[in-house]
């Protein structure tokens, strides 16, 4: 990946930075599992949006960037606030409540299958052999992620659908935390194809930062309707989680992310969103002791080969052309041999005859 990064510059290693914000993604994650027990899911998902959302404003006021302008760019930025901040962030507190924070950020992390969908809808990119294959996986993967354990065996032994279900697993399905864990990949989904009519009216900077707060401020609404008690059983820890979630698992994460897509491959640095879960299972084991099922296992593993593949479509297939080709020249200049061979065979010399024989 080339980044216009100059090591001399900085004291952090380039590599480093650019693993930074899936680390981050991932280990805030862990953060906010640990927070949940002790407040509500709408008012900590406000609090990693509003905070980091105004961070972000004061610097992009110190970078000189331009604040948006006319009513047509607050609009698109009031839709991606609503669907990547108040429905992303929402589904994704609610699914913390009920599933495992590994677990939970591999299911957000599987949202560039829905993206290359809506990218092929929207802004006909292709996908190629190896984004179906990736979809595909995906699919599978997440299956197995989410669907619970006995309806995937039941199908197994059995061969049949009709016969797994019934009223109460269906019912115990959608209550499930890996359910709200897909609807919030979908949001994200849709705002990261949302993000690119945005940036046509507005600085992509400032809007990050307005439509944080702006997605930030409903989330605080509901929560002071619906639920209660949101600050009496945070313990000082819980505030070090939720500092650590929202200014390194938001502001400075994003900051980071934003920093290198504007000055770098964004195809390449997207290649690496895969390293996000890993982290995420890594400190949700260390630290949280989750444990999945070894079906869940399969599906995580699944979900990250289909990622990588979607991600790295383009230079897989290019790697195959490479491939192809070079087998095809490989080919022409053998065929190219043979023909010169066979022409060499069907040359005759010519004997010029003795002075005995030409005597008469």
């Amino acid at each position: 990946m080339q980044l216009k990064i100059s090591a001399s510059r900085l004291p952090i290693p380039p590599l480093l930075l650019l693993i930074a914000p899936f680390f981050l993604w991932g280990t805030a994650m862990v953060a906010m599992k640990g927070v949940i027990p002790h407040t509500t899911p709408l008012f900590m998902a406000g609090v990693r949006l509003i905070p980091a959302g105004v961070l972000i404003l004061i610097a992009a006021a110190l970078m000189g960037r331009p604040l948006p302008k006319g009513w047509v760019a607050w609009l698109w930025i009031a839709l991606f606030a609503l669907v990547d901040g108040t429905l992303f962030q929402g589904f994704l507190a609610e699914g913390l409540l009920r599933t495992s924070a590994g677990l939970g950020s591999v299911m957000i992390d599987s949202q560039p299958l829905a993206v290359a969908l809506l990218s092929l809808w929207l802004f006909q990119e292709h996908i190629g052999f190896w984004g179906w294959l990736g979809l595909g996986i995906g699919v599978t993967g997440i299956s197995l992620i989410g669907l619970p354990d006995q309806w995937i065996l039941h199908f197994l032994n059995s061969g049949t659908i009709v016969e797994t279900l019934s009223t109460a697993s269906i019912q115990q399905l959608f209550a499930s935390g890996e359910w709200l864990m897909l609807l919030a990949a979908l949001s994200m989904a849709v705002g990261t194809v949302l993000i690119r009519f945005v940036c046509r009216h507005a600085d992509p900077v400032m809007a990050t930062g307005w439509h944080m707060i702006l997605g930030g401020l409903p989330l605080w609404g509901i929560s002071s309707t619906v639920e209660s008690g949101q600050l009496q059983n945070i313990v000082p820890s819980d505030w070090f989680a939720l500092l650590y979630a929202t200014v390194f698992g938001s502001a400075i994460a994003y900051a980071l992310f934003f920093y290198f897509a504007s000055s770098g491959n964004l195809t390449s640095l997207s290649s690496l969103t895969f390293l996000t879960p890993i982290f995420a299972l890594l400190f949700g084991n260390l630290l949280l002791q989750e444990v999945l099922s070894p079906l869940q296992w399969v599906g995580v593993s699944l979900t990250l080969v289909s990622i990588y593949l979607i991600n790295q479509r383009e230079t897989l297939s290019g790697l195959s052309k490479k491939v192809a080709t070079s087998e095809k020249t490989m080919t022409q200049q053998q065929q190219v041999l043979e023909a010169s061979a066979k022409t060499i065979n069907k040359v005759t010399l010519p004997v010029r005859k003795s002075e005995s024989e030409m005597l008469p």
